[in-house]
């Protein structure tokens, strides 16, 4: 294990805790208490993952996620204070891969990732067995492959986070079929599905976005309300 992990807080107790658990880990981290710096590092290191604190002195943690996005697919977690789902919501429609409210415990952050280095792992670098035996969907100009890992509509190749890969190849797996959100949440996520989690709503319409889908009436992912969400 020697992922390289960026960690950009203006709280220095906390970026400092977070660096002692990582390293202990055998992760390589990259520490920095302002956004100038820690763009700097963006452009110039191979990361696989960054944890991004919201509110920070001289920028924030949104555009510094909305810079990643330009140019990289590893996971991206939100760290804030902030517990208004509108923060939660605009975090994961810019990229954003998790997001996690202080005060929280180092473990949980240390948890949560190990789990989105394994996703991304998983995707960027698919482990190939008998069993797997469709690699690719064709669904009315939507192509989507996963040894490759692209996704073309129309000719144009979509520029999508390994979450918003795995979201798509999961609805192109059950084409026809409505797939609840609580049964999207966990295949996708590895984790419990709450009432409150609005995580799969805020990546469906990011997934639109990028697929110029109109919410009103998209013609690839369809929302069956109250139930999950569709591609037929």
């Amino acid at each position: 294990m020697n992922e390289k992990i960026l960690i950009v807080d203006d709280e220095k107790e906390i970026a400092d805790l977070f660096e002692v658990y990582l390293k202990n880990d055998g992760y390589t981290v990259y520490k920095f208490y302002n956004g100038e710096q820690a763009l700097k590092c963006i452009e110039e290191t191979d990361l696989d993952l960054a944890l991004l604190d919201v509110m920070l002195p001289d920028t924030d943690g949104f555009s510094i996620c909305r810079k990643i996005r330009e140019n990289f697919f590893y996971p991206v977690i939100m760290l804030t204070a902030k517990i208004e789902d509108g923060d939660k919501i605009m975090g994961l429609t810019i990229g954003a891969d998790d997001y996690i409210t202080k005060p929280f415990n180092p473990l949980e952050v240390v948890a949560r990732v190990k789990t989105q280095l394994r996703r991304y792992m998983r995707y960027n670098n698919p482990i190939k067995t008998q069993e797997e035996s469709v690699k690719e969907f064709d669904i009315r100009g939507l192509v989507i492959n996963k040894d490759n890992h692209k996704c073309i509509l129309f000719g144009k190749e979509l520029q999508l986070t390994p979450i918003e890969f795995s979201i798509l190849w999961y609805l192109c797996e059950h084409q026809g079929v409505v797939v609840p959100s609580e049964e999207l949440f966990e295949a996708v996520w590895g984790e419990k599905f709450f009432n409150s989690n609005n995580t799969v709503m805020a990546h469906i319409g990011r997934l639109r976005e990028k697929m110029n889908e109109p919410a009103k009436k998209p013609k690839f992912i369809k929302t069956v309300w109250g139930v999950g969400y569709t591609i037929e």
